[in-house]
């Protein structure tokens, strides 16, 4: 990304830029699950099938993976204020064409246009909160967008179904545009005017169409192994070729080489493995509480709620632990206390209640909070800084193909083991997967020196 001289330290701390960044990061999630309570609704409304009614969710999920790591690379070289600028505008001017929606292929587009956007606002928030405070505060300023990110996902169907019954599915899309105003009121005025905005040239657009590609195809299979485990034959193989083709190419090398270079494919790994973990428990536990012990609805989401809350209250203290005692050891010990919480759901008998369910999910959800802020700082500080988006993009894609995975994993696991043992099946693989994030995390990787000159102080706290 384009930058001034000094843009890595910058005199003075922007703490309302990083505000922004953890906003913009809550909105980009939320439209991830907000609209899935919303889809009888529309069906009805815009008098289309349950299935097409369903690419009103696509529509926003897949451009939003699929562009993640072009877009990173375009980030590189583009000014990040006209960037910022454009993609919230954006986001916000598709969440109303979204809102005001007369057919079916109207809202489609709106949402595969908000996606694109979405995808630039993936990537770009973590890039802003670290550029905006000296790299000593970079753990509480990460742990804003690390932390309200995730918070935007679990909230999505709480807070659709409160709009969708006071005020009717069109409110779901309306919500998101005071948040966008007021950050670009706040960025207009706070951001430096540094850079310039580009189109994407043939090279990136070839890319997009690789990847994208790719990516889709991942992630329809994956979604479809939910129901159907023969689709998990398909799965590896169609995504494969277009992803090779890109990884061998112009586009792919620098993306390979940024990691590489940073030492940074186990922690990309971990967050791939607790982003799963959370989501197969996450599905598990919903599901089994409502289908087999009988739990309301209201209960059921009270129950989960205890996750983000523990989340939310854990995330600023890995912060300010991070800036003290270095971002990898609270990762580390984040990582340790959600594979704790999930390893602590595995004995459960077949009869739950709400209160041995949810306090197990607190735990699981402070070890959440105290790993995500610090593992993006641990990250981001040992990128060189010319591709920081490109390797915050990996680490988006990372988390995003978590969320994805987990649900249809715990869906095989129940399938293999039966009904009697499909629960505890699914909660074993969600534990297993939350304590593969703990070594690959906690064994520090050695860096080129060439690397570590870049941020001394992020390579000498990691």
């Amino acid at each position: 990304m384009s930058r001034t001289p000094g843009a890595e330290a910058p005199p003075v701390d922007r703490w309302s830029l990083v505000a922004v960044a953890g906003l913009l990061s809550f909105v980009a999630m939320l439209d991830m699950n907000i609209v899935n309570v919303a889809l009888a609704d529309i069906s009805s409304s815009l008098h289309v099938s349950a299935a097409t009614a369903q690419w009103a969710v696509l529509g926003y999920q897949l451009p939003v993976v699929a562009l993640l790591l072009p877009v990173g690379r375009w980030l590189d070289g583009v000014g990040p204020r006209p960037a910022l600028l454009t993609a919230t505008c954006g986001f916000a001017v598709c969440s109303a064409l979204a809102a005001l929606s007369p057919w079916a292929a109207w809202l489609i587009a709106a949402r595969l246009g908000q996606g694109a956007f979405g995808a630039v606002l993936f990537v770009l928030m973590p890039v802003l909160a670290m550029r905006s405070v000296r790299p000593e505060l970079r753990g509480r300023a990460m742990s804003v967008p690390a932390t309200l990110g995730p918070l935007g996902a679990v909230t999505g169907p709480a807070l659709g179904g409160l709009l969708l019954d006071q005020l009717g599915w069109r409110a779901v899309f309306l919500v998101k545009l005071p948040v966008c105003v007021l950050a670009l009121a706040v960025a207009w005025k706070a951001m430096p005017r540094d850079g310039r905005l580009r189109a994407p040239d043939r090279r990136s657009a070839a890319d997009a169409l690789l990847v994208g590609t790719g990516v889709s195809v991942l992630l329809v299979t994956l979604t479809l192994a939910a129901s159907h485990g023969s689709w998990w034959l398909l799965a590896a193989p169609a995504a494969a070729g277009p992803l090779w083709w890109w990884l061998r190419g112009p586009g792919g090398r620098p993306v390979t080489g940024a990691l590489r270079a940073s030492g940074l494919y186990r922690a990309h790994g971990a967050v791939l493995a607790l982003a799963a973990g959370f989501a197969a428990m996450h599905y598990v536990v919903a599901l089994h509480l409502q289908r087999d012990d009988g739990v309301s609805a209201t209960s059921t989401g009270l129950t989960v709620l205890a996750f983000p809350l523990g989340m939310g209250l854990a995330g600023p203290l890995g912060g300010r632990l991070a800036d003290k005692y270095g971002a990898r050891p609270v990762a580390t010990a984040g990582a340790v206390l959600t594979a704790a919480g999930l390893l602590l759901l595995v004995p459960l008998g077949d009869t739950w209640s709400p209160p041995d369910v949810a306090w197990r999910l607190a735990l699981a959800g402070l070890g959440m909070g105290l790993n995500g802020g610090p593992t993006q700082a641990l990250v981001m500080g040992a990128a060189a800084p010319e591709r920081a988006a490109t390797v915050g993009s990996a680490v988006q894609l990372a988390r995003s193909l978590g969320f994805t995975l987990g649900p249809a994993l715990a869906t095989a696991a129940w399938g293999l083991a039966g009904d009697g043992d499909g629960v505890r099946a699914g909660l074993a693989l969600a534990a297993v997967a939350a304590c593969l994030a703990v070594p690959l995390l906690a064994v520090p990787v050695r860096t080129p020196l060439k690397a570590q000159a870049t941020d001394p102080v992020s390579a000498a706290r990691s």
